[in-house]
């Protein structure tokens, strides 16, 4: 406004002056400077962007859908989330290169538990491939050791649990004869083997090896049963018997001896023994009664002796007996004559 008010003064001078010439006349008006294409600043190019590429599968190598993932940068802020398709599959692009930190908040199924957070480098212009394995949720497994006559739960029984040639778990039955624990399980359906190892006091071990089927996150029920041991050991073949033998029954009547052995029987021949109270006549009228030897009875030729014996014996005594007539015959005349 300044300025074309001095404009407009300087004419009407002019004309009152009675002069028509034109006197240029400096302006007040700044002048306005021409853009330069030497004075624009100049753009700083941007880095090149990767990215983060997200495979996700269970322990038996299926795709796992519906798997939710969050990448924070290193500040803590949000840089992307999103869930894995129907081929497990999640990309994360156009990401500064740098260090991000990948979370999954959920396994997108009922049978998969999820990871830990895990650190991710993002590099130019690449692409950072990641593979996500989700462990399928473990069974609970309930373990019960019990009497196999009463049913009785019993403590003190340890077992090995696992499958094919691993050992996944060991449990001992407490005071309540139980005990309880999770039981990693590689498949939708896994066939385990159960084995005792310790046997509860006072039971024998339960030796045969028995198997179950569980899944992932189902209650199973694994019970084993013992049975007492044997309070009267078995006798040792090897040992000699301690009772002595009985008189046989074929010899009834027969002491045995003072050892308690059992004592030789007499044979049940109809031979008679020879008796043992006969006595052998001298010619002096004495008997001397003979002893018995104790042994067994004799036949055929060696009976001889004792028929010998015999007939000296009658003939002794008829002997004895003629000479004792004729004494009687002479003496009874003389008796005769002498009472006459």
């Amino acid at each position: 406004m300044h300025a074309r008010f001095v404009r407009s003064a300087a004419a009407v001078a002019v004309a009152a002056a009675g002069t028509l010439t034109w006197a240029p006349v400096a302006s007040a008006e700044p002048s306005e400077p021409t853009p330069s294409a030497s004075a624009a600043p100049a753009e700083t190019p941007a880095p090149d962007a990767g990215s983060v590429e997200i495979t996700t599968k269970d322990t038996a190598g299926e795709a796992v859908p519906g798997a939710a993932f969050l990448l924070l940068d290193s500040t803590g802020q949000e840089a992307g989330r999103g869930q894995s398709d129907a081929q497990g599959k999640l990309t994360f692009p156009d990401l500064a290169p740098g260090i991000y930190r990948l979370k999954q908040t959920g396994s997108g199924s009922p049978l998969h538990e999820i990871v830990a957070d895990q650190d991710v480098i993002v590099t130019p212009g690449n692409a950072t491939r990641l593979t996500i394995t989700d462990p399928f949720k473990a069974a609970k497994v309930l373990l019960q050791a019990k009497d196999d006559k009463t049913g009785k739960l019993l403590p003190g029984a340890t077992v090995n649990i696992g499958t094919g040639t691993s050992t996944l778990l060991t449990l001992t039955t407490g005071s309540k004869g139980t005990a309880s624990g999770e039981l990693p399980v590689p498949s939708r359906s896994t066939k385990f083997w159960v084995k005792e190892i310790k046997a509860p006091a006072g039971y024998d071990l339960y030796k045969p090896t028995k198997t179950f089927t569980a899944g992932p996150g189902a209650p199973v029920t694994v019970t084993v049963t013992n049975a007492k041991t044997a309070t009267d050991p078995k006798p040792d073949p090897s040992d000699k018997p301690t009772h002595k033998p009985t008189p046989s029954p074929s010899s009834p009547g027969k002491p045995s001896s003072g050892t308690g052995g059992a004592t030789p029987t007499v044979s049940d021949s109809h031979t008679p023994d020879a008796d043992s109270s006969s006595v052998a006549a001298t010619p002096g009228g004495d008997s001397t009664p003979k002893a018995s030897t104790g042994s067994l009875a004799h036949t055929g030729a060696d009976a001889t002796p004792w028929l010998i014996g015999g007939a000296g014996v009658l003939i002794a005594a008829g002997g004895g007996t003629l000479l004792l007539a004729r004494r009687n015959r002479t003496d009874g005349p003389t008796d005769d004559s002498s009472g006459n």
